[in-house]
């Protein structure tokens, strides 16, 4: 059985030939014939090496499809009109260890920690050997390959791994992934470490990137890792925590730097958000997919025009006929109300019309203020104004609400809002199962029967809903062991 975490690692496979050049983003040859400890000796190899990692994140079998989408997809807001196969093992909640949506998760995640990792232990032994003209360089290199890692970890734990909280109850003792610090040997055996260890790691790689970003500057580019997008990070991480109030005060950093403080309030304006490439100014951090640099049938816009998926009668029926974001819900001409066709939705890439070209916005501003307003709600002390505020700027998206007058005004009231709100504005941006499981709220999911608001599984229990290891992980001897029970937790 091969070892899909740490294969093949003897020698190095992450583009660092010696062509290329670290500031040509994803134009970098792979090259199998180097030894890794003389690899990444020079601070053009770092860059080279780089590229190659951010390629291995931006590959369709991780952040660039599958690593993304499951998350929408085993929920409430999708709708998989059956005429075609894709990922529908997520959908339907058959998937097991062989399937190869989890396959191609776990190893291209592991692919994107293992190359960060090597990364940045090649650029510690560095800092002593490079003049001081090249540190801010390197300084950024290593800040963005903790960043890098940090949401490796994170898409690898949240998939593989429990909840850590869900609505006050604490699951860090349960299993969670293999935590990297120092690159792996080869044929070297591992175990897991628990969801809370998994977490500690992540927070500490965000803690370092942001420590290197404050120090050295960033790129300055929505498709790298910069410094808005390693706070906005930060703010997810810290949420899922229920450290509400680290959550907003990282999800105000990221606003603030991003220097955001409004969002679209127009059916053209918010549709134009989805144009292609940089065209979402609400964007922190998105993946460099262009005309060239696609995964055309394997792509998220593929996926929601040709393979079927669309949003959810339900989701349609909770947007307001007043709300901008029924500006990007539109159907093919072929559609009719039973078999929905779609024609992209956030990958409708429509200055181009073709969805294969379509950008995946990761790290995106609303959030941070949804973020905002779940924290003010669910922390320590709450603050209903605070909430309400930070609510408002992207519920304003329905134009008939106005002011924090037209939100709820109780706190159970905000918080129902605010679930629905997720629900709007996050579609197609791979939270909502994760949400539904930290709520610990009872969710519905897959839809049938359009026109129809169906669900095959109504008002269940998601909160223990864990995607197993791939079976070649687990045969293949390294220490890797399968998540106990993991099947239980699937709705029936």
């Amino acid at each position: 059985m091969k070892n899909i975490l740490f294969k093949s690692l003897g020698s190095i496979a992450i583009a660092v030939a010696l062509t290329g050049c670290g500031n040509e983003f994803l134009k970098t040859e792979m090259s199998n014939g180097l030894e890794f400890d003389t690899a990444l000796d020079r601070l053009d190899k770092i860059g080279v090496a780089l590229n190659g990692t951010y390629y291995r994140f931006f590959e369709y079998e991780f952040a660039g499809n599958y690593g993304t989408v499951i998350g929408d997809l085993a929920s409430d807001i999708v709708y998989w009109n059956r005429r075609t196969s894709h990922q529908n093992d997520i959908y339907q909640f058959t998937y097991q260890p062989t399937g190869a949506s989890s396959e191609y998760i776990w190893e291209y995640g592991y692919k994107v920690v293992d190359h960060s990792s090597r990364i940045i232990s090649a650029s510690k032994k560095l800092q002593s050997t490079v003049s001081q003209e090249e540190m801010p360089e390197l300084g950024v290199y290593t800040a963005e390959s903790y960043a890098l890692r940090a949401y490796a970890n994170f898409v690898l734990v949240n998939v593989f791994g429990h909840q850590v909280m869900v609505d006050g109850n604490d699951f860090s003792s349960e299993p969670g992934i293999v935590v990297v610090d120092e690159p792996i040997k080869d044929d070297q055996k591992v175990k897991r470490s628990t969801v809370g260890d998994t977490y500690s790691a992540i927070l500490s790689d965000l803690d370092n990137a942001i420590s290197l970003f404050e120090t050295y500057g960033d790129r300055g580019s929505l498709f790298y890792f910069n410094l808005a997008a390693a706070y906005g990070l930060a703010a997810r991480v810290n949420l899922y925590l229920e450290n509400f109030e680290d959550a907003d005060l990282y999800a105000q950093k990221a606003i603030e730097e991003f220097g955001i403080d409004t969002l679209t309030y127009s059916p053209e304006a918010y549709k134009a958000l989805y144009n292609y490439g940089d065209s979402n100014t609400e964007s922190m951090f998105a993946l460099a997919i262009t005309t060239t640099d696609n995964w055309s049938a394997n792509s998220c816009g593929t996926l929601f025009s040709t393979y079927d998926y669309s949003p959810s009668p339900w989701l349609l029926s909770i947007l307001g006929e007043n709300d901008v974001r029924n500006a990007i819900m539109i159907f093919a001409r072929n559609s009719t109300p039973t078999l929905p066709r779609f024609g992209g939705g956030k990958f409708g890439c429509y200055a181009m019309s073709n969805p294969a070209y379509a950008t995946n916005y990761l790290i995106n501003a609303p959030e941070m203020f949804l973020i905002q307003a779940e924290s003010n709600l669910r922390g320590t002390t709450v603050d209903l104004e605070a909430a309400k505020k930070a609510l408002l700027v992207v519920a304003k998206r329905n134009l008939d609400i106005t002011s924090v007058e037209d939100l709820p005004a109780t706190k159970d009231e905000l918080l129902a809002f605010l679930r629905d709100e997720c629900a709007r504005e996050l579609f197609q941006e791979g939270h909502r199962l994760f949400d539904i499981r930290r709520w610990g709220v009872k969710g519905n999911a897959y839809a049938y029967d359009a026109p129809n608001v169906t669900f095959r599984f109504k008002d269940v229990d998601l909160s223990n809903v864990i995607f197993p290891i791939p079976d070649d992980e687990i045969n293949s001897g390294f220490g890797v062991e399968q998540t106990p029970n993991w099947n239980a937790g699937r709705p029936q």
